[in-house]
């Protein structure tokens, strides 16, 4: 199977930097994520768009158009958009897609780790653009059952990270895949993405984050998500204002990092505004740090 990955940004995000860095002080984080006169740091909301390729025996060629993640999108009206710092009022991530020649109705699969607004308001149609609709209109959207629960039933706390009318779209659907991770004690799979694929079950951000895994004779490539949202949440005591276990997110956290590091491995980062994959190494004290990093994807050989 041939595989070429390129990273797609969709509407980028401006959001408070003592939210995105949990109890880091500024004097700290300002360092790494430059703060505007509001306090708000710039975020990426960039998505990881896989094409594979099968040759049969007869040379005959089968694709398929994977999508991890969705980004913001162009849901909220006009307020909410100013309130989040969503750079744009247009549906950015549909747009890039298809100019690459990768429409909306051509993509097979979406793979969600959750369904924050930033991470699952790009399935929705733009504000504006009729009633709302999901836009990957012929795919499969694959999501953690434990977080697809969450969604339906949100905590006080994180209510408002959810979109009211997402879930029961989905499930009208009939193209909603929920995958079972309940308990699960090392990655589980899902059989409609086939064995080089696997998750790490997360919960410290929210509970039953998937983080998307990759293997590959190079060393896998794991979707980071919320886990490490981008190059400064690799050091293993940074978290956000957001996670709702901190400790727990750091516990997982090193968990995966230690995995990669012994695989060789790599982190694709969803919020980076500079870097779309890191590889990782140790400093001087042995800490796991981001090494080589690429700024964008562009039909990558994985």
């Amino acid at each position: 199977m041939k595989r070429e990955l390129w990273s797609i940004l969709g509407n980028g995000q401006l959001l408070d930097g003592g939210a995105m860095f949990g109890n880091a002080p500024k004097a700290l984080w300002s360092r790494w994520s430059p703060a505007d006169t509001e306090n708000r740091i710039e975020l990426a909301c960039r998505c990881l768009f896989v094409r594979e390729v099968t040759t049969d025996a007869l040379g005959n060629e089968t694709e398929r158009r994977l999508l991890f993640e969705t980004g913001i999108g162009a849901f909220f009206d006009e307020e909410l958009r100013q309130r989040f710092g969503v750079t744009s009022a247009r549906h950015l991530l549909v747009e890039r897609l298809a100019a690459l020649g990768f429409p909306a109705d051509t993509i097979d699969v979406v793979v969600l780790s959750h369904l924050h607004f930033d991470h699952a308001g790009g399935l929705l149609s733009a504000r504006g653009d009729g009633e709302a609709r999901l836009v990957f209109e012929n795919a499969v959207h694959i999501v953690g059952r434990e977080a697809f629960e969450r969604a339906c039933r949100p905590h006080p706390r994180d209510r408002a990270s959810y979109i009211e009318v997402l879930q029961p779209l989905l499930e009208k659907s009939g193209r909603l895949e929920l995958v079972d991770s309940q308990g699960a004690r090392d990655r589980v799979t899902c059989d409609l993405l086939g064995p080089d694929w696997s998750f790490f079950v997360s919960h410290g951000h929210s509970p039953g984050m998937l983080l998307a895994r990759l293997s590959r004779k190079d060393g896998p490539i794991v979707f980071a998500a919320d886990l490490v949202p981008g190059l400064p949440w690799v050091r293993r005591a940074i978290t956000m204002g957001y996670d709702r276990y901190p400790e727990l997110l750091i516990d997982e956290k090193t968990a995966v990092l230690e995995a990669l590091v012994a695989e060789g491995g790599q982190l694709f980062f969803t919020h980076d505004p500079e870097a779309a994959l890191s590889s990782l190494g140790r400093d001087a004290k042995g800490q796991i740090v981001p090494a080589a990093t690429m700024g964008e994807l562009v039909g990558f050989v994985a």
